[in-house]
């Protein structure tokens, strides 16, 4: 584990200035500590956290592993190897269990959460790739193949049922309060709004003249959605009943995650050009006030609202292992 003081260290080593992330500049995400993933090569997709335990979950898709990493010491408890290229990781408390999504064979792979044992697997045929957890019945949810969602006991690992999607659906977010889940589909150039009760798509909603919409976060307690385009690069939101536009932002570019962080009121925006871009919003509006540097190809983060963490995933290069960095938010001043 290296903390702040060691990357700045190096970098005064190398004879660089220190990249915002590791100084102490009055930046609205302050590094606070860098995990080394040793022998991980390749692109790292999603992670997923177990709150109790403090452990964060990483699907290394290019190195067909999850790894199991204590956030408190930065040590790896438990590295799942034979993988097939995981995209999605979900860890579901009621039940203890951790289910990987693999892109690789379409299987959806469960395994114990304290003690890591193999639970079995379904195999969803191709493509299985985001996993959301239900958190009004603790079902887990997986978009995978040409367009489907499909819905799934974790306890019993059963199928319960599919959702049919006009394309492969990449992030999705699910609104407790109204039942439904909005689903990037970019391939399709639309977000579905979808019934999860009733099982099917009710609504499509495009925004003109963007496409490639990947990441998706919700906020507001439900009331809107913030998703970001890559073509060309934007940050949008979105009123959650109508699919009305509400604000539309330039951003980094490559974007893979995006999160609201109700306690500062701001967003996060994880792109890999080597960036999270942190734009603030409240009652006056929304803005950009913030790129925070990271490194080339770490594009995908998780945001715990909870440990108040931003946990970013930088893959490896030839000057350093891939590596998590831990940023802590700064408590927010009169921006």
């Amino acid at each position: 584990m290296r903390t702040t003081l060691l990357v700045a260290t190096a970098w005064f080593a190398a004879g660089l200035s220190i990249p915002a992330s590791a100084a102490d500049t009055g930046q609205p995400l302050v590094l606070e500590q860098t995990i080394a993933l040793a022998h991980v090569r390749g692109r790292i997709d999603h992670m997923a956290v177990d709150l109790r335990r403090h452990r964060l979950f990483v699907a290394e898709l290019g190195n067909n592993s999850v790894d199991t990493v204590d956030l408190g010491s930065g040590a790896l408890l438990h590295r799942f190897d034979g993988l097939k290229s995981p995209q999605g990781v979900a860890y579901v408390p009621g039940v203890d269990v951790i289910a990987v999504a693999n892109a690789g064979d379409g299987s959806v792979r469960f395994f114990g959460g304290g003690d890591f044992a193999p639970l079995g697997s379904l195999n969803l045929g191709d493509d299985a790739d985001n996993i959301r957890v239900d958190p009004g019945n603790g079902h887990i949810v997986v978009g995978y193949g040409a367009g489907g969602l499909a819905i799934i006991d974790p306890a019993t690992r059963r199928r319960l049922r599919d959702i049919q999607l006009p394309g492969h659906p990449e992030s999705f977010q699910i609104d407790p309060g109204s039942n439904r889940a909005y689903v990037n589909i970019p391939d399709a150039g639309q977000i579905a709004v979808v019934d999860l009760a009733a099982g099917r798509q009710i609504a499509s909603w495009t925004v003109s003249g963007l496409a490639q919409n990947f990441p998706m976060a919700l906020g507001d307690s439900g009331a809107m959605i913030a998703i970001v385009f890559r073509s060309p690069p934007r940050l949008v939101f979105l009123e959650s009943r109508t699919g009305a536009v509400t604000g539309s932002y330039s951003t980094c570019a490559d974007a893979d995650d995006v999160f609201v962080d109700a306690r500062q009121q701001r967003v996060y925006v994880s792109c890999g050009a080597g960036a999270v871009d942190v734009f603030s919003r409240d009652a006056a509006g929304s803005r950009h006030i913030a790129r925070i540097q990271t490194s080339s190809g770490a594009r995908t983060s998780l945001f715990v609202p909870e440990l108040d963490e931003l946990c970013v995933a930088e893959r490896a290069s030839p000057l350093g292992d891939a590596a998590i960095a831990v940023f802590r938010p700064r408590p927010r001043p009169a921006e």
